[in-house]
């Protein structure tokens, strides 16, 4: 059995989460809502009150705390914003995340300030870079199929249903994006495609058309006013 840190995280007594931030995930369900639970914890070890529940923190930072992948914190993150729990902001310094305060309990006055201990021992990794021209990421049609987890191939379907101008510009997708652009104009020709039959059927037609025996027929049926295919009374 894994030894317990008995001083670890001793600046704050509690977790700051709700019942209400719990079953608001119940949307996502099974290991996703784990996942979500593991990174937003991560996030509350740097984001304080004092600093509007905000912290600037790269993936492999959470990686560290949550065991996760970082293509599953990608993803988890994306969902987190989906769900209006987390911001994401992005600025010169890179990005940052902002914790909705609707879903925390209000901590006391001295479970932030900047002397505690876990404030300094945690608080250290988290960028101190000013963020400028800060703006919030709006979740793309590409990254919610992406944060699908689905396989490949149907990763590239559901991405080439999208416009193509859409898919030009994402510049995190770049590989799965080309993929799709692909399928799309390869779907594209073969809806162009002439079928076989129509080929053959106006190749026969213009055989029929040069040969001279045909000519010298209609020719005549025209000088004499002939309609083949009038049935004949008798």
């Amino acid at each position: 059995m894994a030894k317990i840190d008995q001083n670890k995280g001793s600046g704050r007594s509690f977790l700051l989460m709700t019942y209400k931030l719990y079953h608001h995930l119940d949307t996502v369900g099974g290991v996703d809502k784990g996942n979500c639970l593991n990174v937003i914890l991560s996030l509350l070890k740097y984001a304080w009150k004092k600093n509007d529940y905000q912290c600037g923190l790269r993936h492999s930072t959470i990686a560290d705390d949550t065991r996760l992948s970082r293509t599953t914190i990608y993803r988890t993150l994306l969902t987190l914003a989906e769900l209006n729990i987390v911001k994401m902001i992005k600025g010169r310094s890179g990005k940052s995340y902002r914790i909705n305060a609707l879903f925390l309990n209000t901590e006391k006055t001295t479970m932030f300030k900047s002397e505690t201990s876990m404030f300094k021992s945690e608080t250290k990794r988290v960028s101190t870079l000013p963020t400028l021209e800060e703006h919030y990421i709006t979740i793309t049609n590409i990254q919610k199929i992406m944060k699908k987890g689905l396989a490949k191939d149907a990763i590239i379907k559901e991405l080439s249903e999208l416009p193509t101008e859409e898919l030009k510009s994402d510049k995190t997708n770049i590989y799965y994006c080309n993929l799709a652009i692909a399928l799309k104009e390869e779907l594209l020709r073969e809806k162009n495609l002439v079928p076989t039959d129509k080929i053959l059927t106006a190749l026969k037609n213009t055989g029929k058309k040069t040969n001279a025996a045909y000519k010298y027929t209609v020719a005549k049926n025209k000088r004499f006013n002939i309609k083949p295919w009038e049935t004949k009374k008798w």
